[in-house]
């Protein structure tokens, strides 16, 4: 699919293109991208084909910037991602995608945006910040599961919190690490080392790296927040625990010298006087060591 760039996107052919001046926008498949680039007189290097590809990058080239994108499915985080590879130049922006999720994203921006990329930088804004519209609700529905969890341990402590935490903290730290790449794609492209974009339309990306930015401050936060819950679950395990090794405790203590008593008179040596008639006193000395034990823990607030 190829548009010429304006406040509309205007749906074209290569013919009209290459016999026009206007800047374009191309949707290509990987095995559409070599007779496409070839006549639209790009040289490009791809270092890997699109399912290679793991991260959001930009990088210069001779005639072209070329950068690739990965792009976590919201719904399956830690699963398979949208890989899309894309060339700019001084007139065109080319998309190169397997999954026809750019051309989802295209659809999207030409249904809600007035300005759907009257320049190439403005058409590149809209495109990224279409992908990253719904993170903040995503972000948001962690917190609240993140909440009920911290809510569960208030009450009680949970057989399964770890199973229901781990995969919850595995997925902030792909979206973090995911946003921080992209971040420094954007910031890459405001700097502008090679002219390839004009210096009034550069806000566009400004704005853009501003958004992934704070998408990942809020990814740390909720990261550091999923700590704070694991912590506060474990110090809960840690008190059930100080409490049974407590009791444990006074158990062993009042037991300890009734043991010993019955240690001593297990002996049956024959000069013991109590042989015969001291087993009522046994009984006696034992019922009165547990008592004063129990009057003991109970004054220092043990039991």
């Amino acid at each position: 699919m190829i548009w010429f760039l304006g406040n509309q996107l205007e749906e074209t052919d290569m013919e009209a293109v290459l016999q026009s001046d206007a800047p374009a926008l191309f949707v290509i498949t990987e095995r559409q991208s070599q007779a496409v680039l070839q006549e639209l007189s790009i040289n490009m290097e791809a270092d890997k084909s699109l399912v290679d590809i793991c991260f959001c990058k930009v990088e210069s080239q001779q005639e072209c910037l070329y950068g690739t994108l990965a792009i976590p499915r919201l719904l399956d985080v830690l699963g398979s991602r949208y890989r899309m590879a894309y060339v700019i130049t001084h007139r065109y922006v080319v998309l190169i995608d397997n999954s026809g999720f750019a051309m989802r994203l295209i659809e999207r921006i030409r249904m809600k945006r007035g300005n759907q990329g009257e320049t190439r930088e403005r058409f590149l804004y809209n495109f990224i910040v279409e992908f990253i519209s719904g993170d903040a609700e995503i972000l948001e529905q962690y917190e609240r599961e993140l909440m009920e969890m911290e809510d569960e341990t208030e009450k009680n402590i949970s057989e399964n919190f770890q199973s229901r935490l781990q995969p919850v903290r595995k997925q902030l730290l792909t979206l973090r690490g995911y946003y921080d790449q992209l971040m420094d794609m954007v910031r890459e492209m405001e700097e502008n080392e090679d002219r390839y974009f004009a210096h009034k339309q550069l806000k566009y990306f400004g704005t853009a790296a501003d958004r992934a930015e704070r998408l990942k401050d809020r990814t740390s936060y909720l990261l550091e927040y999923a700590q704070q819950v694991r912590d506060a679950h474990q110090a809960l395990i840690d008190a059930r625990q100080n409490k049974n090794m407590q009791f444990l405790t006074v158990i062993s203590t009042i037991f300890f010298p009734l043991t010993l008593i019955t240690g001593w008179y297990g002996m049956n040596f024959q000069n013991m006087p109590e042989l015969k008639s001291g087993y009522p006193v046994v009984i006696l000395v034992s019922l009165f060591v547990v008592v004063i034990c129990l009057l003991i823990f109970k004054k220092r607030k043990i039991l």
